[in-house]
């Protein structure tokens, strides 16, 4: 059995962990890096602290290409990248159903 990771206090798992259920509005500004987290761990949601440290999760890195709003995802299960696509509504109904 393969041990899992450790950091900070938690094991991390092949799953991301929901950082919440619902996007956050960022602004973006032109030319700037960003580290979106994709682990979930990270205690500057929705921004990379490092917290994936030890396991297969890499923060996704980019370039805003403009200065723009973005609604970027917290449940970590978007397949848009760092941007919101609605899959934490999913999540959320299937949370009420358990």
């Amino acid at each position: 059995m393969q041990k899992q990771p450790q950091q900070q206090g938690f094991v991390m798992s092949e799953e991301p962990k929901i950082a919440g259920l619902a996007p956050v509005k960022v602004q973006l500004e032109a030319g700037k890096n960003y580290a979106f987290c994709t682990c979930g761990h990270s205690s500057k949601q929705p921004f990379c602290d490092g917290a994936h440290r030890g396991s297969a999760f890499r923060p996704n890195v980019f370039i805003a290409e403009q200065d723009e709003e973005v609604w970027m995802c917290l449940c970590k299960h978007t397949h848009n990248d760092y941007k919101c696509d609605g899959t934490h509504k999913q999540l959320r109904d299937q949370q009420a159903s358990q």
